[in-house]
Formats: structure tokens, sequence, C-alpha cells
């Protein structure tokens, strides 16, 4: 008779992977909303929105993951800021809409389940949620053996939201003369990872503990900055201020972004100077040579959000976000598009 061979002989260790999401079960009960309805470790979650704070409730979701920012988690073995820049690439696509996210989940699969690195990527959600002011009411842990190189994983977020139809937010309002205003990033953001590897750490060498003069501080600790989560000041601004539209600078950079929200008849006119663009864009940029329309084609060149808006709103704005300690700046304006002109313009 041949030998036993055990699922866990296999390669995957279901009891343990359960041992590792119960001893977070607490931590995760701190995100629930009221609205979370049942326990833990069902095979499904649920949610009860409170719809008769809403005239005509429309749910909004997105999906998104955090990309080869994680091949810096790797080579660093810091896994906790990766956490919050899931939650944030899914929250921040969720306010665009002028939607307030309500719950999230996430799906994490490894070859092999390390307990800290899934702790230390689990307490990175918890607190993305804890700052978006969502629930993180499920998720996923799959071990494939064989399936990822030893000690990497992938990530996926998952996020619901809703916002009343009549605030719902979809670009038709803009029109030449409103104002563009920008919010600060944090940094990259979860943006243009495989360029700034490409650059940084393959061609020129550069190791994540070295700090090069242009940042004064850990190359590592530059790039793992979490993406910025602007839920809480964005609602706030919402509730207070007529917004046009909402771009969220994600991969595509300013070009690739701006027009998903802005009419075909619409050009965005962005003023380059208009505020101090963070040193890792200025180092990525000569390191790699690149020309300043390929930059904004790129990366968020230290603007993570856009709001459209009419010009009589965007003092009321400013002061609104600087309530909330969040840089922000007027950074140009919405023109007419001629027939096959250009939909952005960098000067």
């Amino acid at each position: 008779m041949s030998k036993k061979i055990t699922y866990k002989d296999a390669g995957v260790d279901s009891e343990l992977a359960e041992r590792v999401i119960s001893s977070l079960a607490g931590s995760i009960r701190t995100t629930f909303r009221t609205e979370v309805v049942g326990k833990m470790g069902g095979f499904a979650a649920m949610f009860r929105p409170r719809w008769n704070r809403y005239h005509d409730p429309v749910l909004v979701s997105a999906t998104d993951g955090v990309g080869t920012k994680l091949k810096i988690a790797f080579l660093s073995g810091i896994h906790d800021t990766v956490g919050i820049d899931l939650v944030a690439m899914n929250v921040n696509d969720i306010l665009v809409t002028g939607a307030e996210p309500l719950f999230f989940l996430d799906y994490f699969a490894t070859g092999a389940i390390k307990p800290q690195t899934i702790r230390s990527v689990i307490a990175g959600i918890i607190r993305g949620c804890e700052l978006a002011g969502c629930a993180l009411i499920g998720g996923e842990t799959a071990e494939m053996p064989d399936f990822y190189p030893a000690g990497e994983y992938d990530l996926a977020g998952f996020c619901v939201g809703i916002v009343d139809g009549p605030k719902a937010m979809d670009g038709s309002a803009v029109k030449p003369g409103d104002q563009v205003v920008g919010i600060a990033s944090s940094g990259l953001h979860s943006n243009g990872f495989s360029l700034v590897r490409k650059v940084l750490l393959e061609r020129k060498g550069y190791s994540l503990l070295s700090s090069p003069a242009d940042l004064g501080k850990p190359l590592g600790e530059v790039l793992l900055t979490p993406t910025a989560i602007y839920v809480k000041p964005v609602l706030d601004l919402l509730d207070r201020v007529r917004i046009s539209a909402i771009a969220h600078i994600t991969g595509g950079g300013f070009i690739g972004n701006i027009p998903r929200v802005i009419p075909e008849t619409c050009r965005v006119m962005i003023r380059k100077g208009a505020w101090e663009v963070p040193p890792i864009f200025h180092m990525l940029q000569r390191e790699a040579g690149l020309e300043d329309r390929e930059m904004f084609q790129t990366f968020n060149m230290g603007v993570g959000l856009v709001l459209i808006l009419s010009r009589d709103q965007v003092d009321k704005s400013l002061a609104i976000l600087q309530s909330h300690n969040v840089e922000a700046w007027g950074i140009g304006e919405i023109g007419v598009r001629e027939e096959t002109g250009e939909r952005v313009t960098i000067y």
C-alpha cells in the first residue's frame, strides 16, 4: 500500500492559515461599521446599508491591486505599508464618484504561508480601512504551492461604496472655465514601479538602504511610503462645496486619468510650476532620461487627486482641505478642446 499523502504534505497548511486569521479577528473587528451583520468566518459577509439616508441610493464598486510595488516589499522585508496601498487604490477610486466606501475585501495568495508576513499585510489593510472609514468584512487567503516564488505573494482588493444618485459625479458637469485643484500625493503611491525598479535598482544599481542626496532618506523608505487615502477630507469637502469632477491620478498619470472625467469637448491645462514636485520624481526623470510629458503620463508628480470645480469654489475648497491638514493647490483650468486637439496640456 502506498504511503498516505495529506493536503499538508502537498504544501497547503489550511489549519495554519485559519490560526493566523483567527489571531487577527480582534483587530479586524475594529474596522466594523454599525451596518455589518453577523459574525466573522462565514462563507460570505453581510452588510445592511442605511438606505433611508439616501434619496436614490447607488452602489459603487472597485477592484485593484498594488502592482509591482510588491517587489519592493519582498526585497525590503517590510510588508505592512502595501496593505495600506491596497485599500487606498480602491477607496480613492470609489471616492471619484462622490461615494463613501462602505466595506472592503482582500485576496492574499502565496506559495507557502508565512504567518508574520500575513499579519503585517493585514495590519496594513486594517489601518487603511480605519483611515477610509470602511469595514474589512471579508477576504481570502490562498496557499498555492509551486505557483509563486518563495517569499512572494500577490494582493487584490475589492470595495463597495454608496452615493445618493443626485450627488453622483460622472464629469458631465465640467465646463470650460472650471478650475483644477490638485491634492498632494504622499509620493509615488502604487504606480510606475516597473519603471522605478528597472531604472533605479537594475540599471543604476541603487540599494534600498542607500540614501541618495536627492532624497535625504533611504530609498526603500521613500519607495514604500503608502498611498494617501483621501476619503474623509474629500467627503467633508463634498458636503460643503460643489465639485464637478474628481480624478484619481494612478497609472497613466495626468494624461491618462483626467480625460476620463471631463467631456470630449474639453481639455485640461496644467501649470507645472503651481506646486513643488517631490524629489523622487526629479531623481527618476534624471536617471531615466524622460521628457516632462513622459513623466506626466506615468507618475502622479506629487498630485494624487484632482478636483474640478467652478472658480468661486476654489478658495473655500482649499481652506477646508487645509483644515484637515491636507496640502492642495490651484494647478490649472478647463478649456475648450479643438476637434482633433489634445485632451491634456502641460505648460
